[in-house]
């Protein structure tokens, strides 16, 4: 059985990858992140995630990126709310983290080579996302070159391969493939400003206005709670 690794956040997406590459046959090993950010009750659904599929692991890295902070997820900044998602597209939001893809991609990197795996599942998305830089397929394309030159693993075998089956999906059609493959949506998590007693999503955010239209559109009920 060829082994992957699942970068999984605990979001909408990274499940999607998870459930997709448990579809495809792949012995999956997660791996999460506790990196400072506003939204950690992300990694409570991520376990989850994890227990209830019965992967062959799940690790949870803790890095610090709140001391460099630049982000609203990582540090005292607001979190943009009741934004028209669709006018922030050709611009960076402050919701973006600096590097974070880099990072969690060459964690994961480590990763493959210490248990011999040379594919990892990463749930980023252009269309949708387009204002993040490292959710690009150019970016994609470039680490995965990069991957194949400064890894042994890819110098042996030149076969290291990031994949990005949702790369070119609008949100209903991810919701509606992860549908069609029982995900459970209550187990998944997307709020960047979450209660921070309870977890409870805000609503208003830029990925639960994402989150909520992809679920109308494809006539789906999304069973996690909302604030008013």
């Amino acid at each position: 059985m060829k082994k992957a690794i699942i970068l999984l956040s605990g979001g909408l997406d990274s499940a999607t990858c998870l459930s997709i590459a448990l579809d495809l046959g792949y012995k999956c090993f997660g791996l999460s992140f506790d990196y400072g950010q506003r939204h950690k009750f992300e990694l409570d659904c991520a376990k989850k995630l994890a227990k209830h599929y019965k992967i062959a692991d799940h690790k949870i890295m803790k890095i610090d990126l709140r001391s460099f902070g630049g982000s609203a997820l990582t540090a005292d900044i607001e979190v943009p709310k009741h934004r028209d998602v669709d006018l922030q597209k050709n611009q960076i939001p402050i919701t973006y983290v600096p590097a974070r893809n880099t990072i969690f991609l060459s964690f994961a990197l480590g990763y493959a080579e210490v248990i011999n795996c040379n594919d990892i599942f990463i749930g980023v998305n252009a269309l949708d996302y387009s204002g993040y830089p490292d959710c690009r397929p150019e970016f994609i394309e470039s680490f995965e070159k990069m991957a194949n030159l400064g890894t042994k693993s890819g110098i042996d075998s030149g076969s290291i391969k990031i994949h990005t089956p949702l790369i070119d999906l609008k949100k209903f059609e991810i919701i509606l493939k992860a549908n069609l493959l029982d995900l459970n949506f209550k187990m998944t998590h997307s709020c960047y400003d979450p209660d921070e007693t309870n977890g409870r999503s805000c609503g208003h955010c830029d990925s639960c206005i994402l989150r909520l239209a992809g679920f109308k559109k494809a006539k789906i009920d999304d069973p996690i709670s909302y604030d008013e």
